[in-house]
């Protein structure tokens, strides 16, 4: 099935046309590992992981390669070191283990390589070397810079001209440089700083020359899609090519990049108090599931909006289809789901789709076609089963005909109390025309409900 993504290079959507259909390949920058991932990290990680799910299900599982990086070596990291007193390589460490720990928490597939910066410094100082020799980098004070005016074509993804980037952005003004735009691929390290040999002395590689050689040693000089969040296209991206296409290297066909996160219509910030890292999703009982689909069900290239209400939905469907499918195997995915993938993405379609499939009752083919959104997995499964009633049953349902004889009496005074014990107790009753319903929330609590006695 024909797969059309949006290129940001051409600003047009595009037939993807693979270099190698047995060997699909996608390089997507991955985290710098200092923190937490917070929910607007996981977000580039679901989406490119949707879009893996698609790419194994139309050429194959063994026919894609998808790499991912980690990058261990920042001023960031370094930061943290100094101001927590802790090396650097255990922060790193601890830090890369809990995004795996994390990522697979909300159904996101292990990419194929998973590189770590540090690990490819002798192949990042090869391709310094061959820019310097080619005419595009040059050595200064135990620095290497990218001449960005030797590459003509830079800017073009980003739409921006050399001179506007000058005029209107905040570049690095320093003696070494021939040109406020030139951008460091090699910087000197102190002697508390990691740092490795190089010609131009002990030293690290600046941030955007890792991608560069660890795309080129894993998946060669020309690969099919490079992905990532928009606030890379500039100027991550936008240096990833030059120096690539400087040292001869095709470099990546189609660029993809996803849109921010937003937090109930506000930007993330920890000034704003609306800041959450995926733990803390998870820890406050948000299943991992539930998490993912709030990330994922808006299209990448929109604004995704993490609200309470969008989660307490997604809750719901999940539960729903969860019952449906009952454990029972999956089919095939519905060809309508998978040609609103095959359209850049189109989850709200696909969304829709999955919405018939439920309404059929058409379970094994729901289960195949919410596999290729990485839900109602089995890896994810075991969260959506309410709590047991038991022989809380008739205690609810006795509370229940309390409350309405409290009610009918005018003694609100016990009707409000009985209410509010059943929300403290996490049993939720809602009155409807045929008389009062109820169900047990993930947070229903046995000895509260007992307390209502």
């Amino acid at each position: 099935m024909p797969i059309d993504l949006y290129n940001t290079a051409t600003k047009r959507k595009e037939r993807l046309a693979p270099l190698d259909p047995d060997n699909v390949r996608m390089y997507v920058c991955g985290p710098t590992v200092y923190d937490r991932a917070h929910i607007g990290n996981a977000r580039p990680a679901i989406v490119f992981d949707v879009l893996y799910r698609l790419l194994r299900h139309e050429f194959g599982a063994d026919h894609v390669t998808y790499v991912r990086n980690f990058t261990d070596v920042d001023d960031k990291i370094n930061a943290r070191a100094a101001e927590s007193g802790r090396p650097i390589a255990e922060i790193t460490e601890e830090t890369t283990q809990w995004y795996l720990e994390d990522m697979a928490a909300i159904g996101v597939m292990e990419p194929t390589h998973m590189p770590r910066a540090t690990g490819y410094i002798p192949q990042m100082v090869a391709l310094i070397e061959e820019l310097i020799a080619k005419g595009h980098a040059y050595a200064a004070e135990g620095h290497v810079l990218f001449e960005v005016r030797s590459y003509v074509d830079y800017g073009k993804l980003s739409g921006r001209s050399v001179d506007d980037m000058i005029a209107g952005a905040r570049v690095e003004v320093a003696p070494y440089k021939d040109d406020p735009m030139d951008f460091v691929l090699w910087k000197p390290s102190e002697d508390e700083l990691p740092g490795w040999d190089s010609p131009w002395g002990r030293g690290r590689p600046g941030w955007h020359i890792e991608c560069s050689a660890m795309a080129y040693h894993l998946l060669g000089p020309q690969f099919d899609i490079h992905g990532g969040g928009n606030d890379l296209a500039f100027p991550h991206h936008e240096n990833e090519i030059a120096q690539s296409k400087c040292a001869g290297h095709g470099f990546a066909n189609v660029w993809m990049h996803n849109e921010m996160l937003q937090v109930e219509g506000k930007k993330m910030s920890k000034s704003l108090g609306n800041f959450f890292t995926v733990r803390d999703l998870l820890d406050q009982g948000y299943p991992g599931e539930v998490i993912r689909f709030v990330l994922g069900m808006t299209h990448y290239r929109s604004p995704c909006d993490w609200t309470a209400m969008g989660a307490e939905e997604a809750d719901k469907t999940l539960r729903r289809w969860r019952d449906q499918i009952d454990g029972g195997d999956a089919g095939t995915p519905a060809p309508e789901v998978v040609d609103a993938l095959a359209d850049d993405l189109n989850v709200a379609q696909a969304l829709t789709e999955l919405h018939r499939l439920s309404g059929e009752g058409d379970a094994a083919t729901l289960k195949a076609s919410a596999n290729l959104f990485g839900l109602l997995t089995e890896e994810l499964g075991g969260w959506q089963a309410a709590p047991e009633a038991g022989d809380a049953a008739t205690l609810i349902e006795g509370l229940i005909a309390a409350r309405a004889e409290a009610r009918k009496n005018k003694d609100f005074a016990r009707s409000d109390a009985i209410r509010d014990g059943f929300a403290a107790a996490g049993v939720i009753v809602k009155d409807t025309a045929e008389g009062a319903v109820w169900e047990l929330s993930k947070e229903y609590d046995a000895a509260k409900l007992e307390a209502l006695k």
